[in-house]
C-alpha cells in the first residue's frame, strides 16, 4: 500500500471497513454498507462538507494524506467525510471537523444539500460552515498540511493545483446560498 506508515495503513483499512449510510438517488436510506463496498459497486452514500472560516473570512484548506482512497494528496476546501450508518448529517459533520482539524464545540450552520455523481464518488452531500480562530490539530493519517486563504484565492487554485472536485462543488453551493440569502 504505497509508502504509507503503519498508522496510515491501519487507518485506511479501518476507514474502508466503516459502515456507511447507503442511500438512493433521492437520499432515502437503504441500509448500511462498508465504505469500500459502496465505492466498488458505485452505490450512493452520504457525505458532509464543513467549510471552516476564521474571523477574517478566510477559508481553511488542507492537503489530503496520500493514503486516502479518493483524491489522495489533493487539496480539500472542506473538512468532512462519509456519514456513518448510525449518524445523521449534523452529527457526522461535528465528528469529522473534530477528527480532521481538531475543532470541537463550535456552532455548525447548515447550508442545504446537493447530489454529487462521479463514477468513483457518488454522494448526497450536506454543507455546513463554522468559524474558528483557535489552533488546528491536524489528524496526520488524513491531513498533511493546512492554511487559511481568501475564498476567491481558493477558487483560483482549482486551475493550478489538484483540488477535490466534490468539496469545490460544496464551496460553490455555499457561495450560491450565501448570496441568495
Amino acid at each position: 500500500m504505497g509508502d504509507w506508515s503503519p498508522a496510515e495503513a491501519a487507518h485506511r483499512a479501518a476507514s474502508d471497513a466503516e459502515l456507511i449510510a447507503w442511500v438512493d438517488e433521492q437520499d432515502g436510506l437503504l441500509g448500511a454498507l462498508p465504505r469500500a463496498e459502496l465505492r466498488l459497486r458505485g452505490l450512493i452514500g452520504r457525505g458532509t462538507f464543513i467549510l471552516l472560516f476564521n474571523a477574517a473570512g478566510e477559508l481553511c484548506v488542507h492537503r489530503r494524506a496520500l493514503s486516502k482512497a479518493i483524491y489522495p494528496g489533493y487539496w480539500d476546501v472542506a473538512a468532512g467525510g462519509m456519514v456513518q450508518a448510525d449518524e445523521d448529517y449534523a452529527l457526522s459533520a461535528a465528528r469529522e471537523l473534530e477528527e480532521e482539524l481538531g475543532v470541537a464545540g463550535v456552532p455548525l450552520r447548515e447550508h442545504g444539500r446537493f447530489f454529487f455523481d462521479q463514477p468513483d464518488n457518488r454522494l448526497w452531500c450536506s454543507v455546513f460552515s463554522a468559524v474558528w480562530d483557535g489552533p488546528l490539530r491536524l489528524q496526520p493519517e488524513e491531513v498533511l498540511e493546512a492554511c487559511f486563504l481568501a475564498p476567491s484565492q481558493v477558487l483560483s487554485w482549482a486551475g493550478e493545483r489538484p483540488v477535490c472536485p466534490d468539496s469545490l462543488v460544496a464551496l460553490e453551493h455555499y457561495l450560491r446560498c450565501s448570496t441568495a440569502s
